[in-house]
């Protein structure tokens, strides 16, 4: 995910694992999401699956469900988050 926005042959790649997995119909998780930046590239692309430190940093089970409960999940609409 490093430099997916900004270096061609990264969004190449990225592109290329979109395409595949659609033509598969196969859904595509995106992870080591850190920027808006990259959000918004994955985005795009119609990558709706992502995981990574934008959304929070890795956490114990007990600390994921207290998580979710108390509604601290960032707003990113539109996303499926693993």
């Amino acid at each position: 995910m490093r430099d997916i926005a900004s270096n061609p042959t990264n969004a190449a790649i990225a592109n290329a694992t979109i395409a595949l997995a659609e033509s598969l119909h196969m859904t595509v998780l995106a992870e080591g999401v850190e920027t808006e930046s990259q959000l918004n590239f994955l985005r795009q692309r119609g990558c709706a699956s992502m995981q990574g430190f934008l959304f929070s940093r890795p956490l114990a089970a007990a600390e994921f469900e207290d998580f979710l409960t108390a509604g601290a999940f960032p707003s990113r609409e539109g996303l499926r988050v693993g």
